[in-house]
């Protein structure tokens, strides 16, 4: 005869809800949409800019990549690693301006900066229903950069000094100087 202990036939621990709000960060989104149409600029201000008193360059790609090659100059923090206290650590101040890119502004590597896109569903060929067919036949492409969340989490934590690079550049461009473990190498 098998006895089974009194606490394996308790009732299942009861754990608080996740520290997790959808409509906090819905909120927060609706908040920031109208505050970063105007902070978008070109690679030519983004480059004026950083030269700029009081201006970091933040990448929040992650450590590989950004070890690989980033934008010389630039500092570190994986988006995976934002807390106030990490991004205190980065950013000296609230005044200070903070420039952001991601892998969706370059063009011309892949590897190091590989867009961030949910290209749209394969089911189109498995589906024998036409209308099926017709609905995804009319799915575009869903960008999902990660300059966005990056904003987003920056105005969250309290900063509104940032501004984020608007164009798609060719990493051959000769405006940008790039550092890292893989630059300079042929």
């Amino acid at each position: 005869m098998l006895l089974i202990g009194a606490s394996a036939m308790s009732a299942p621990k009861e754990y608080a809800k996740a520290k997790v709000s959808f409509s906090d960060f819905k909120n927060l989104v609706n908040n920031v949409e109208d505050h970063r149409a105007k902070r978008l600029v070109d690679l030519d201000t983004f480059l004026k800019m950083s030269k700029q008193p009081n201006t970091i360059i933040l990448d929040s790609r992650s450590t590989f990549r950004f070890d690989r090659i980033h934008l010389a100059g630039a500092k570190h923090l994986s988006f995976t690693d934002f807390t106030q206290e990490n991004l205190a650590k980065v950013i000296p101040s609230f005044d200070t301006t903070i420039l952001i890119y991601c892998n969706n502004n370059f063009n011309g590597n892949q590897i190091d900066f590989a867009s961030k896109v949910a290209l749209p569903s394969e089911d189109i060929k498995k589906n024998k229903d036409p209308i099926a067919n017709q609905m995804v036949a009319q799915e575009k492409p869903i960008m999902l950069a990660l300059n966005i969340p990056t904003y987003i989490n920056l105005f969250g934590y309290g900063y509104r000094n940032i501004y984020e690079l608007d164009e798609l550049v060719e990493v051959k461009d000769p405006r940008i100087k790039f550092e890292g473990s893989i630059v300079g190498r042929k």
